[in-house]
């Protein structure tokens, strides 16, 4: 009997919970499965789940399959239809220990093979399970779940629920210990990061989260938030960016259209002007910030020129590292309905957008060269910058380690020092 394998698709937060599985499933004695953590952010993640399925299945033939993750959340009937696989578990539910209890147990009933509920039900987080996650240098904090927003493209908040909050105190602690056990970096993740808070006593903002994160741990060399909705940043937080340089300067902004028309039928709370207005903003109070940003090319609906208003807020806001998402209908979305766009079309709108993407990565690193950068080493011979741009050294460098180096050249989308 061997221990379970797991396969994580998706995102960032899928991998940190794919962390929190191993201990649940080790902890209840699960032998002899497979696992595999779904994505279900576009049809394609799901046709992939599907794939990666059989496969494991092939691979497998005597272990226990057994689904979770988004798409397992959002439509539990297609896995359960598939031969291949023996039980289908829910986005809750896998955080659960008594779920891995019986699903330790020699035989799955027919009960146990589908525990899928309702997501919308769910009123806390499971931030608190696991210290952490990622390399020996960085570690990502889970300190929100869920999304309260109805954007007409995204299945997530039907797999992740509406949003819900770790408490202050209990992430200080987690990030306590993590600092304690060696990591220079910890990383701040959530599904609608920015909304952390609304559901906890005053209602405190992301903000206030991150003052009181870096008064409290005055030891933490770095903290890091991924991906934001820029038009809920809070005062607090541009206190953050203007003031503490041990926040890095880097933000992922959800943004995924730069035009008033298209955001409007994808129900962002944003305009172009807001997000243009919000870049300047950061960037005055922290020159040396970054932006990587999320863009959606070939919305329903979407003309060439309210594409040209997407193509140009590249430059409009700096941005340096896109994330371009050739839309693909999700079923149960309201965008699903909308008028497509031609595949092709979106095919070349995507190339377009990712190619001005690579020009501003370009120019980012030729104006790095010569400047002296702290340097977090993620292995022996590569690192990262304050703004997330990767360093390849040729002698090798202590792992987990903040090197200071002067950068000296470039080579491809890497730095050299």
């Amino acid at each position: 009997m061997s221990a379970p394998k797991f396969t994580t698709l998706g995102c960032r937060l899928n991998a940190y919970e794919t962390e929190a599985m191993k201990e649940l499933s080790a902890e209840a004695g699960l032998q002899n499965a497979v696992v595999v953590n779904t994505c279900a952010v576009t049809a394609e993640a799901v046709r992939k789940a599907r794939q990666e399925i059989r496969k494991l299945r092939r691979e497998n033939p005597s272990a226990r399959l057994i689904v979770t993750g988004c798409a397992a959340q959002t439509e539990p009937e297609t896995f359960t239809a598939m031969d291949e696989v023996d039980a289908v578990i829910g986005n809750t539910e896998k955080m659960q220990g008594s779920t891995w209890q019986g699903l330790a147990a020699d035989f799955i009933g027919e009960t146990e093979a589908v525990q899928v509920d309702d997501i919308m039900s769910v009123t806390e987080t499971a931030g608190h399970l696991i210290d952490g996650f990622g390399t020996r240098s960085r570690a990502y904090v889970q300190v929100q779940n869920g999304c309260d927003h109805r954007c007409t493209f995204c299945i997530i908040p039907y797999g992740r629920g509406n949003s819900r909050s770790v408490p202050a105190g209990v992430v200080v602690e987690q990030i306590k210990r993590l600092v304690g056990k060696g990591y220079n970096e910890v990383v701040l993740t959530g599904v609608d990061l920015t909304s952390w808070g609304a559901d906890l006593p005053a209602e405190p903002k992301l903000g206030d989260l991150v003052m009181r994160i870096l008064k409290l741990v005055p030891d933490l060399p770095r903290l890091r938030i991924s991906s934001i909705d820029s038009i809920e940043v809070d005062e607090n937080l541009m206190q953050a960016i203007a003031t503490e340089p041990r926040l890095m300067p880097h933000l992922h902004l959800s943004l995924q259209a730069g035009d008033d028309m298209i955001l409007k039928r994808m129900k962002r709370r944003h305009l172009r002007d807001d997000a243009i207005a919000f870049c300047e903003e950061a960037k005055r109070l922290r020159p040396d910030m970054t932006y990587g940003a999320d863009i959606i090319a070939g919305f329903p609906t979407e003309t060439d020129a309210m594409f040209e208003n997407s193509l140009k807020l590249v430059e409009d806001c700096d941005l340096t590292w896109l994330h371009v998402f050739p839309f693909s209908a999700r079923i149960g979305t309201p965008a699903a309905k909308m008028p497509a766009v031609d595949g092709r079309l979106i095919k070349t709108r995507a190339a377009q957008l990712r190619a001005a993407g690579e020009r501003k990565v370009t120019a980012h690193l030729a104006q790095q060269i010569g400047k002296t950068h702290h340097i977090l080493m993620e292995n022996p011979t590569m690192g990262r910058t304050e703004q997330f741009t990767e360093v390849s050294f040729a002698a090798e460098q202590v792992e987990g380690q903040i090197v200071t180096a002067p950068i000296l050249g470039q080579t491809g989308t890497q730095l050299t020092a």
